[in-house]
């Protein structure tokens, strides 16, 4: 096996990703590891059929955006995420930060709980849970020694 080249552009907007290019991701992260045959049969049972060429483009600008790596095993390409969903999402969400709110979290959060994409309940426990990495981080800097 070798590995593949990544030629992508860490910081592409994932605005900017199609709805098929969307599709075949979730299909990766859900997958992990997946031949370009694998995925257009997933697709179809989406009832997306795709020609095979369809499917290797989609695959090929995926990889060339960083999205996606791929490793050659015999004569095929397996095609695996270059990062986590997370990972992208959070580009997105910065993305939104720049655009609407001026960079700023907490307009984003104020926001989120005003149209009731996050409620006040899942705010508070994303508090709790930086408050508990923020005193991880200072008790593993503690003891990093001078």
């Amino acid at each position: 096996m070798r590995q593949g080249m990544e030629t992508g552009q860490a910081g592409h907007d994932p605005a900017e990703l199609g709805e098929l290019e969307r599709s075949v991701l979730q299909l990766l992260w859900q997958h992990g590891t997946l031949s370009a045959e694998r995925v257009r049969e997933e697709l179809e049972q989406q009832d997306r059929s795709l020609k095979d060429s369809t499917v290797r483009t989609v695959l090929r600008r995926l990889e060339e955006k960083g999205y996606l790596t791929h490793i050659l095993d015999n004569r095929t390409f397996l095609y695996s995420p270059a990062e986590p969903a997370p990972m992208v999402a959070g580009r997105a969400v910065k993305r939104i930060l720049e655009w609407f709110c001026d960079g700023s979290v907490e307009q984003l959060l104020v926001g989120m709980v005003d149209s009731s994409v996050l409620d006040p309940k899942e705010l508070r426990r994303l508090a709790e849970r930086i408050a508990i990495a923020q005193s991880e981080k200072k008790q593993a800097n503690g003891r990093g020694g001078k």
